[in-house]
Protein backbone atom coordinates (compact mmCIF):
# COMPACT_ATOMS: atom_id res chain seq x y z
CA UNK A 1 0.00 0.00 0.00
CA UNK A 2 1.33 3.56 -0.55
CA UNK A 3 0.62 6.85 0.93
CA UNK A 4 -0.57 9.94 -0.57
CA UNK A 5 -0.82 13.62 -0.11
CA UNK A 6 -3.48 15.09 -1.98
CA UNK A 7 -3.04 18.70 -2.60
CA UNK A 8 -6.18 20.82 -3.23
CA UNK A 9 -7.40 24.78 -3.35
CA UNK A 10 -11.02 24.42 -3.69
CA UNK A 11 -14.28 22.38 -3.19
CA UNK A 12 -12.81 18.78 -3.17
CA UNK A 13 -14.99 17.11 -5.47
CA UNK A 14 -11.73 15.05 -7.11
CA UNK A 15 -10.53 14.51 -3.69
CA UNK A 16 -13.77 13.10 -2.83
CA UNK A 17 -13.46 10.78 -6.35
CA UNK A 18 -10.00 9.42 -4.51
CA UNK A 19 -11.34 8.68 -1.25
CA UNK A 20 -14.26 6.79 -2.69
CA UNK A 21 -11.98 4.80 -4.96
CA UNK A 22 -9.82 4.27 -1.72
CA UNK A 23 -13.29 2.83 -0.05
CA UNK A 24 -14.54 1.24 -2.88
CA UNK A 25 -10.45 -0.74 -2.98
CA UNK A 26 -10.43 0.64 -6.29
CA UNK A 27 -7.01 1.89 -5.58
CA UNK A 28 -4.47 0.39 -3.28
CA UNK A 29 -3.29 3.54 -2.18
CA UNK A 30 -4.41 5.29 1.29
CA UNK A 31 -4.47 9.48 1.45
CA UNK A 32 -3.11 10.29 4.74
CA UNK A 33 -2.60 14.00 4.53
CA UNK A 34 -4.66 17.01 2.73
CA UNK A 35 -3.13 20.25 2.09
CA UNK A 36 -4.64 23.12 0.81
CA UNK A 37 -3.65 26.42 -0.34
CA UNK A 38 -6.03 28.64 0.99
CA UNK A 39 -9.74 27.77 2.70
CA UNK A 40 -11.95 25.48 1.39
CA UNK A 41 -14.54 23.25 1.56
CA UNK A 42 -12.11 20.34 0.34
CA UNK A 43 -10.78 20.48 3.85
CA UNK A 44 -13.95 19.77 4.99
CA UNK A 45 -13.99 16.50 2.94
CA UNK A 46 -10.74 15.20 4.49
CA UNK A 47 -11.92 16.24 7.50
CA UNK A 48 -15.19 14.28 7.75
CA UNK A 49 -13.40 11.17 6.99
CA UNK A 50 -10.62 11.80 9.58
CA UNK A 51 -7.68 12.59 7.34
CA UNK A 52 -5.13 15.18 8.64
CA UNK A 53 -4.75 17.85 7.30
CA UNK A 54 -3.62 21.77 6.91
CA UNK A 55 -3.97 24.99 5.02
CA UNK A 56 -0.79 26.42 4.03
CA UNK A 57 -2.36 30.19 2.77
CA UNK A 58 -0.31 31.01 -0.40
CA UNK A 59 -0.86 34.56 0.11
CA UNK A 60 1.18 34.06 3.45
CA UNK A 61 3.57 31.17 2.65
CA UNK A 62 4.49 33.32 -0.71
CA UNK A 63 7.93 31.63 -1.90
CA UNK A 64 8.08 29.36 1.39
CA UNK A 65 5.21 27.27 0.46
CA UNK A 66 6.84 24.53 -1.27
CA UNK A 67 9.07 24.35 0.99
CA UNK A 68 6.78 24.34 3.60
CA UNK A 69 4.94 21.66 1.67
CA UNK A 70 7.99 19.13 1.58
CA UNK A 71 8.92 19.11 5.08
CA UNK A 72 4.87 18.19 5.84
CA UNK A 73 4.65 15.28 3.27
CA UNK A 74 8.45 13.56 2.90
CA UNK A 75 8.00 11.69 5.85
CA UNK A 76 4.38 10.86 5.53
CA UNK A 77 3.50 10.30 1.58
CA UNK A 78 5.12 8.20 -1.20
CA UNK A 79 3.03 9.93 -3.75
CA UNK A 80 1.77 13.75 -3.92
CA UNK A 81 -1.30 14.43 -6.23
CA UNK A 82 -2.28 17.79 -7.43
CA UNK A 83 -6.39 17.52 -7.49
CA UNK A 84 -7.40 21.12 -8.50
CA UNK A 85 -4.70 22.84 -6.84
CA UNK A 86 -3.49 26.22 -7.87
CA UNK A 87 0.15 27.06 -6.70
CA UNK A 88 2.93 25.98 -8.44
CA UNK A 89 5.64 23.84 -7.42
CA UNK A 90 8.92 24.79 -6.95
CA UNK A 91 12.70 23.36 -5.12
CA UNK A 92 13.36 20.67 -3.40
CA UNK A 93 10.01 19.34 -3.31
CA UNK A 94 10.42 18.34 -7.37
CA UNK A 95 13.54 16.47 -6.64
CA UNK A 96 12.51 14.47 -3.42
CA UNK A 97 9.32 13.29 -5.63
CA UNK A 98 10.67 13.51 -9.27
CA UNK A 99 8.09 11.29 -11.06
CA UNK A 100 5.95 10.57 -7.98
CA UNK A 101 4.10 13.97 -8.53
CA UNK A 102 0.85 13.80 -10.68
CA UNK A 103 -0.99 16.87 -12.03
CA UNK A 104 -5.25 17.19 -13.14
CA UNK A 105 -5.55 19.70 -15.67
CA UNK A 106 -8.54 20.78 -17.44
CA UNK A 107 -7.35 20.69 -21.11
CA UNK A 108 -5.69 18.24 -23.27
CA UNK A 109 -2.39 19.32 -22.73
CA UNK A 110 -0.18 20.71 -24.75
CA UNK A 111 -2.84 22.52 -25.81
CA UNK A 112 -4.21 25.55 -23.02
CA UNK A 113 -1.51 24.83 -20.51
CA UNK A 114 0.91 26.81 -18.68
CA UNK A 115 0.88 30.14 -16.63
CA UNK A 116 -2.87 31.73 -16.08
CA UNK A 117 -4.86 28.73 -17.82
CA UNK A 118 -6.51 26.95 -14.67
CA UNK A 119 -10.56 26.70 -14.33
CA UNK A 120 -12.87 28.49 -16.46
CA UNK A 121 -9.83 30.62 -18.04
CA UNK A 122 -9.29 26.99 -19.68
CA UNK A 123 -12.75 26.49 -20.59
CA UNK A 124 -13.09 30.08 -22.00
CA UNK A 125 -9.93 30.00 -24.41
CA UNK A 126 -11.11 26.13 -25.17
CA UNK A 127 -14.81 28.10 -26.74
CA UNK A 128 -12.88 30.98 -28.08
CA UNK A 129 -10.71 28.89 -30.07
CA UNK A 130 -13.83 26.67 -31.29
CA UNK A 131 -12.03 23.52 -30.36
CA UNK A 132 -14.92 20.61 -31.07
CA UNK A 133 -12.80 18.29 -29.09
CA UNK A 134 -11.41 19.22 -25.09
CA UNK A 135 -11.25 17.01 -22.07
CA UNK A 136 -8.56 16.53 -19.19
CA UNK A 137 -4.83 15.32 -18.62
CA UNK A 138 -3.26 13.93 -15.70
CA UNK A 139 0.94 14.60 -16.23
CA UNK A 140 3.76 14.43 -14.04
CA UNK A 141 4.94 17.44 -12.47
CA UNK A 142 8.33 18.99 -13.37
CA UNK A 143 9.56 22.21 -13.37
CA UNK A 144 7.65 23.66 -15.84
CA UNK A 145 4.29 24.72 -15.39
CA UNK A 146 1.73 21.57 -17.03
CA UNK A 147 5.38 20.76 -18.82
CA UNK A 148 5.78 16.96 -17.12
CA UNK A 149 5.00 14.16 -19.05
CA UNK A 150 1.87 13.32 -19.98
CA UNK A 151 0.22 9.96 -18.11
CA UNK A 152 -3.37 9.36 -19.52
CA UNK A 153 -5.80 11.81 -21.27
CA UNK A 154 -9.75 11.88 -21.54
CA UNK A 155 -11.64 13.55 -24.08
CA UNK A 156 -15.05 15.59 -24.43
CA UNK A 157 -16.95 16.69 -26.59
CA UNK A 158 -17.73 20.54 -27.31
CA UNK A 159 -21.58 20.85 -28.87
CA UNK A 160 -21.93 24.47 -30.99
CA UNK A 161 -24.29 25.48 -27.49
CA UNK A 162 -21.92 24.80 -25.04
CA UNK A 163 -21.04 27.72 -22.24
CA UNK A 164 -18.09 27.44 -19.93
CA UNK A 165 -20.32 25.93 -17.33
CA UNK A 166 -21.33 23.55 -19.81
CA UNK A 167 -17.68 22.27 -20.92
CA UNK A 168 -16.72 22.45 -17.26
CA UNK A 169 -19.27 19.79 -16.09
CA UNK A 170 -18.22 17.69 -18.92
CA UNK A 171 -14.61 17.52 -17.97
CA UNK A 172 -14.98 17.60 -14.32
CA UNK A 173 -16.89 14.16 -14.60
CA UNK A 174 -13.90 12.77 -16.96
CA UNK A 175 -11.60 14.11 -14.20
CA UNK A 176 -12.75 11.84 -11.52
CA UNK A 177 -12.04 9.20 -13.65
CA UNK A 178 -9.08 9.95 -14.80
CA UNK A 179 -7.23 10.95 -11.21
CA UNK A 180 -8.17 7.30 -10.24
CA UNK A 181 -6.79 5.96 -13.08
CA UNK A 182 -3.73 7.63 -12.93
CA UNK A 183 -3.38 6.85 -9.60
CA UNK A 184 -3.67 3.01 -10.43
CA UNK A 185 -0.97 3.13 -13.07
CA UNK A 186 1.68 4.95 -10.44
CA UNK A 187 0.89 1.81 -8.11
CA UNK A 188 1.54 -0.76 -10.61
CA UNK A 189 4.69 1.03 -11.90
CA UNK A 190 5.88 1.67 -8.52
CA UNK A 191 4.94 -1.99 -7.25
CA UNK A 192 7.25 -3.22 -9.98
CA UNK A 193 10.19 -1.20 -9.27
CA UNK A 194 9.89 -2.51 -5.71
CA UNK A 195 9.48 -5.95 -6.38
CA UNK A 196 12.69 -5.62 -8.80
CA UNK A 197 14.58 -3.94 -5.28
Amino acid sequence: MFNIAVLISGSGTNLESILNAVEKDEIKSKVVLVIADRECYGIERAKKRGIETYILDRKAYRDELSDSIYELVKDKADFIVLAGFLSILKGDILKGYKDRIINLHPSLLPKFGGVGMYGDNVHRAVLENREKITGCTVHFVDEGVDTGRIILQRTVSVDYEDKIEDIKRKVQREEHIAIVEAIKKLEVAYEGINQCI
